[in-house]
């Protein structure tokens, strides 16, 4: 009820005319304040009238005036500047650390908005606001989209920046982290990620022109090339692998030259995963990637469209995981090239949210626009939430509306955070005979014909 309470204050949906204290002075609300999502009061420099006097200070609300007690702000000084305590009930009058009394207004929610709230947090129709998305404007959905867009490059960027920390500031290896985290496609994304890490870039780059050793270095590391870490029912024709011995021993000289670490091999998941996403082949991708020169961020920044970082980024395998997917059984050959869809996933992921951090990092705008720029030339995705947008009516054109839609499910949908959301704005918004929700038992009956006109 408080973040209700909260957003009724900050957009001015209270109901209009006189207004009055607890204690009867008259009150007027010029200016709600600047809404504080940290520590300290919920809203700071608001300006309030009351009995005539203007006050500039703070606003704290509650759901009851005695939750000020509560929260210890009786005792805290950074609640002395507040001028008015608004609550949903009042229980008690409140002082401050000084020991002054508060000026406390009663906050009644109105009942349209308590109605649509709850339907939006209750109704199991997903998404609740279904029926509202065809009558905003397209300037505010572009805003939106735009917006949710740059929210999730810097939710990005700050995972990278995190990583570029962990490597003491490298952001070459920084990079390559990021790359091979998302080279794990989501299932195997933590264990690329925990390899990546203790892939040793600087040794690796003195064996730069000897793919051999670079692929002994890499599989070695993700523990693939223990025998414990192949399946028993494969494992005495995998140690009988003329390549796997040559690796092995290549690898156990490197690891004690260098005192290399791998992870433990039972980090990786195999279970329902396809042969061609098998750590041992996507491994092999980014040590080919790695032996061509073409796995560093100054190789990247270099590439000015997307066209160009797409073609950098693809990668073959080595003769022998032609044949294979792990050590020992030979099939057909095939070349295992990343496919078309795993190339775009690499550069909506990896490259595109490296430009925008690298560039946030050297304050230089083009390169963050690059970014911006590479969104809008690839093409959008194709997955269940961007099908459950277009089927609530939103226009998805390419990637970057794809990722500002992905964005608005996962940070605002699934936690029910409709308040934040611009579209939930506009749901809770007074009731227009234009823009009438429909009711949610009539919604499914709505959402079926407007799928069969659509078809």
């Amino acid at each position: 009820m408080e973040q209700l309470l909260h957003y009724v204050w900050k957009h001015k949906l209270w109901r209009h005319g006189p207004m009055t204290t607890t204690d009867g002075q008259q009150i007027e609300i010029i200016d709600p304040g600047l809404h504080n999502r940290d520590a300290g009061p919920d809203f700071f420099n608001a300006k309030i009238k009351i009995a005539g006097t203007l006050w500039v200070g703070n606003v704290e609300i509650h759901d009851q005036s005695s939750d000020w007690y509560l929260h210890g702000h009786d005792r805290d000084p950074r609640y002395n500047n507040v001028i008015l305590h608004v609550c949903g009930s009042i229980d008690r009058s409140v002082r401050n650390e000084k020991g002054e009394p508060l000026a406390q207004l009663q906050l009644d929610v109105p009942e349209y908005v308590k109605a649509h709230y709850d339907e939006l947090l209750t109704t199991d129709q997903y998404p609740p606001c279904y029926r509202i998305i065809p009558s905003l404007s397209q300037l505010s959905v572009h805003a939106w989209m735009n917006a949710l867009q740059t929210e999730r490059l810097e939710q990005k960027t700050e995972a990278i920046m995190e990583r570029v920390k962990r490597c003491d500031g490298s952001w070459e290896a920084g990079y390559f982290v990021t790359l091979a985290r998302n080279y794990g496609f989501g299932i195997n994304g933590d264990a690329f990620e925990a390899w990546a890490y203790r892939v040793p870039l600087q040794a690796v780059a003195h064996h730069q022109d000897d793919l051999l050793q670079i692929e002994a270095i890499f599989l070695g590391q993700a523990g693939l090339l223990d025998p414990a870490a192949i399946a028993e029912r494969h494992r005495a024709e995998a140690i009988a692998d003329s390549y796997f011995q040559r690796l092995r021993k290549e690898y156990l000289y490197l690891q004690h030259k260098f005192s290399f670490e791998p992870i433990d091999f039972q980090r990786w998941k195999f279970l329902r995963l396809r042969p061609q996403n098998f750590p041992h082949i996507r491994i092999a991708q980014l040590a080919n990637l790695f032996y061509q020169r073409r796995a560093g961020l100054s190789q990247l920044l270099d590439c000015h469209d997307v066209k160009a970082a797409g073609e950098l980024l693809r990668s073959a395998v080595t003769p022998y995981w032609e044949t294979h997917y792990t050590f020992g059984h030979a099939g057909e050959k095939q070349q295992k090239r990343l496919s078309a869809a795993s190339l775009q996933l690499l550069l909506i992921n990896t490259v595109i949210p490296i430009l925008f951090a690298y560039g946030r990092h050297k304050s230089d705008e083009k390169l963050c626009q690059r970014a911006f720029d590479f969104l809008d030339q690839l093409k959008a995705e194709n997955n269940h939430i961007v099908r459950m947008w277009q089927d609530c009516g939103l226009n998805v054109e390419n990637a970057g509306d794809s990722q500002a839609l992905i964005q608005l499910k996962k940070m605002y949908c699934d936690r029910k955070d409709c308040l934040r959301c611009r579209i939930g704005y506009e749901y809770l918004r007074p009731v227009t005979s234009q823009r009438r929700p429909t009711p949610a038992s009539q919604r499914e009956d709505v959402r079926a014909e407007d799928t069969r006109k659509r078809i």
